[in-house]
């Protein structure tokens, strides 16, 4: 095998949930993978205010949760860069990735570039995008609780999604651009009959004020009439704005080079494999019923998992190696807390220690039960132990007695402890 320094295990094109998810997989399996992206790491999330439908975390905002992600994925030994990629070249073993900065040589290629909602451009919308003009009901219908909001939209999700914030909102009024739905009349009917919700047809959003606690006000414009309403909520002081106008997926580099539907989505495998032999893809930019980060990291984690084959074949297939990491921060860190510990007298001594202990006095004796990534988590717990652990078996002469006192025995000498922490009984 021979290393080639400018080559990558991966390169991921972009730097949000999918993309950070999968580099942190990818690079704590001890692949080489670069993380692109032409802004903000973290993708669209970073302009939510609060997550509260993340699992594990009661309550964060976007830009927190996902800089965290970012931070575990390059404490793994993720590399990352701002960059903006022009174009693929997916021909071969040896793919190229075209940047503004350069061109990236690499086995495998995460795209996971999203879909942005579609903006109307309505006076308001880029100052108050999450601050109270959102584009998901199931992200943020739950913050508008006993508020009146706006729907703007005519197709099935506004529809559909009108119906849903009636859970929610004391009042809902929607803002249809032409005569009618655009959806099939089985969608729009719901909405149409429910007591809770408020349709203007042929009107549009023109502008909203903000004022103490948030949006106080709107500009309806009548496309008929040509006339402007002043709008303000009757039932709460503050209202919403839900803007359903649909997706736009980051797709543009993609046409002419992977399978795309008709809305430009990208069409994927069940592994998240694209139509070209080693490039897959993540998230939003995905044609898939539910856009979240949590949806987002899943496929991030199912497409790193898949590039980890990938790149192995491919480097055992071409004798080509990446200059792949043999540590991280993470272990580095974790071993210095036990190290310091350890010296402080707060916790017995790391494996580490036990190992040249051993050394000195005769080589442990071991069965083979444990690989070096279970020692090594190992080292970790017992350097946070604060006092030993007595373990006392009940044994008979059996096969399976016998492995689970081997098993013991070499649990007990890689924890620098002695056989006679523990008692056997027969």
């Amino acid at each position: 095998m021979k290393q080639q320094d400018d080559l990558y295990d991966v390169v991921v094109i972009g730097g949000g949930p999918a993309g950070l998810t999968a580099g942190l997989y990818l690079a704590r399996a001890r692949y080489r993978v670069l993380i692109l992206e032409k802004e903000e790491f973290g993708g669209q999330i970073t302009i939510t205010n609060e997550v509260v439908n993340y699992p594990g975390i009661a309550r964060i905002d976007g830009r927190t949760l996902t800089e965290t992600m970012r931070q575990q994925a390059e404490d793994f030994g993720a590399e990352f860069m701002a960059a903006d990629a022009t174009s693929l070249d997916v021909e071969g073993d040896i793919k190229t990735v075209h940047t503004n900065r350069g061109d990236l040589k690499t086995f495998g290629i995460l795209v996971a570039t999203g879909a942005n909602p579609r903006k109307i451009g309505f006076e308001g919308e880029a100052e108050y995008a999450g601050r109270g003009i959102s584009y998901c009901a199931t992200c943020d219908g739950e913050f508008f609780n006993g508020k009146e909001v706006v729907v703007v939209g005519g197709g099935f999700s506004a529809a559909e999604e009108s119906v849903f914030l009636t859970k929610y909102a004391s009042k809902v009024t929607i803002l249809v651009r032409g005569d009618d739905f655009t959806c099939d009349a089985s969608v729009s009917n719901e909405a149409k009959h429910d007591p809770n919700i408020e349709i203007h047809y042929n009107t549009e959003m023109k502008s909203v004020s903000a004022g103490e606690g948030g949006l106080v006000s709107a500009i309806f414009h009548n496309r008929k009439t040509g006339e402007d309403i002043e709008w303000k909520p009757t039932k709460s002081k503050n209202f919403g704005v839900f803007v359903f106008a649909g997706y736009v997926p980051q797709t543009g580099i993609l046409k002419d080079v992977l399978d795309l539907d008709d809305r430009g989505y990208v069409i994927t495998h069940d592994d998240l494999e694209t139509s070209a032999a080693g490039v897959y893809a993540a998230g939003d930019l995905r044609e898939k019923n539910l856009r979240q980060v949590v949806t987002a990291v899943s496929d991030g984690a199912v497409a790193g998992v898949e590039l980890e084959r990938y790149a192995k074949d491919l480097s055992e297939k071409t004798g080509l190696v990446p200059p792949r990491p043999t540590s991280s921060n993470y272990e580095k860190r974790e071993a210095e807390q036990a190290r310091k510990a350890a010296n402080s007298g707060t916790s017995p001594a790391p494996a580490a220690t036990a190992g040249a202990s051993a050394t000195q006095n005769g080589p442990a004796k071991t069965s083979g039960f444990f690989d070096d990534a279970i020692r090594k988590q190992l080292d970790v717990v017992f350097g946070r132990m604060s006092q030993p652990l007595v373990l006392e078996l009940s044994l008979d002469k059996t096969k399976l007695s016998q492995e689970l006192k081997g098993f013991i025995d070499e649990l007990v000498s890689l924890s620098g402890g002695k056989q006679a922490d523990f008692g056997c009984r027969s």
